[in-house]
């Protein structure tokens, strides 16, 4: 461990979002570098995704919703204000610029999604016509094919935020990430946690990113060398294959985090499986893949087959009726 680099003058500087659980994302890695002996700071960062959340916001012309918590923070880190930036994957476009790189991927928490209800302890007790709340079009289409009778409604904030809304009786349910409310030790309410078959999760649900300049691109090539060895020991090789290979499907059929896709990589038995779903807007019709890869398996290769197997099945006529909306990437 250089000395150069590492001491209280000159930290290790993490950039985040504000929100509550981005901050435990990011307090998570200062913590297992400073238990590891670095000096390490942490910098609150505004994005355009924060301030979609909150009342009366007018979104910018041609907003496209790609990269709209992550855009002020690359900027941060691009400038060598920060050194280190922590983001939930899914939030991140399929491809970064050239001048970033993921630098490790931690080991993922539970990628699943979840009904949050107390009254109605799952999706097929809630009574006909209930009202769900959730902004995000993959979810949205996903519950339908299950439940073609309930309502959304639009509940957007954190996840604090959410559950006064869910409480003040705003909707009778919530679905969301598991691996949020897992980490915020918020569970109180979840009592069904969704099988990757029946709501399949978003590309890289449940993963930390760790982005750093890459380097092609380096501030201080010395220090931006230290600085990627010092979070080398933070990678998972299983989650970074995983994830690799969903982001590659996403990225294969459009690339858009707004998009109505599923994508869950694992590994079980000595074998790579992957489940991946596109569903129509309506929830009516659905294309669904199942496959196995050998342990050896490249997870671009994985993630590619998968795609084509979702085109030949018809899914882009399926997201061909999607129009999307930047200001659901808020859920």
């Amino acid at each position: 461990m250089s000395s150069e680099h590492n001491n209280p003058r000159n930290p290790i500087r993490i950039g985040s979002r504000g929100s509550q659980l981005a901050l435990w994302q990011a307090n998570h890695i200062l913590y297992a570098l400073r238990d590891a002996g670095y000096h390490v700071e942490l910098e609150i960062i505004r994005t355009t995704g924060d301030r979609m959340q909150q009342p009366g916001f007018i979104p910018p012309p041609n907003l496209d919703g790609k990269g709209i918590f992550i855009k002020e923070i690359e900027e941060a880190l691009e400038e060598g204000r920060i050194d280190l930036a922590v983001h939930s994957l899914k939030d991140l476009p399929t491809k970064l610029a050239p001048q970033f790189t993921l630098a490790a991927i931690p080991k993922r928490a539970d990628p699943r999604d979840v009904w949050v209800c107390e009254p109605y302890w799952a999706l097929h007790t809630l009574p006909t016509g209930g009202r769900i709340g959730t902004t995000s079009p993959r979810r949205r289409a996903q519950i339908l094919a299950l439940r073609p009778d309930v309502s959304f409604v639009d509940i957007r904030g954190n996840i604090d935020t959410r559950l006064k809304k869910l409480a003040d009786g705003k909707c009778d349910a919530l679905v969301l990430a598991a691996a949020g409310l897992d980490r915020l030790k918020r569970t109180e309410s979840v009592h069904q946690r969704f099988s990757p078959c029946e709501l399949c999760p978003a590309p890289g649900q449940g993963a930390l990113a760790l982005e750093t300049r890459s380097p092609s691109h380096p501030i201080d090539e010395d220090r931006d060398a230290y600085l990627r060895n010092a979070i080398a020991f933070l990678e998972h090789p299983y989650t970074r294959f995983a994830v690799d290979a969903e982001r590659t499907t996403l990225d294969a059929l459009g690339g858009g985090c707004s998009l109505p896709i599923g994508a869950h990589c694992f590994h079980e038995e000595g074998k790579w499986k992957m489940i991946a779903q596109v569903v129509s807007p309506d929830g009516e019709s659905m294309v669904q893949v199942e496959t196995e890869a050998a342990n050896d398996a490249n997870p671009i290769a994985l993630g590619l087959c998968v795609a084509d197997e979702l085109k030949t099945k018809g899914a882009l006529d399926l997201l061909n009726t999607f129009e999307p909306d930047s200001a659901a990437l808020a859920d």
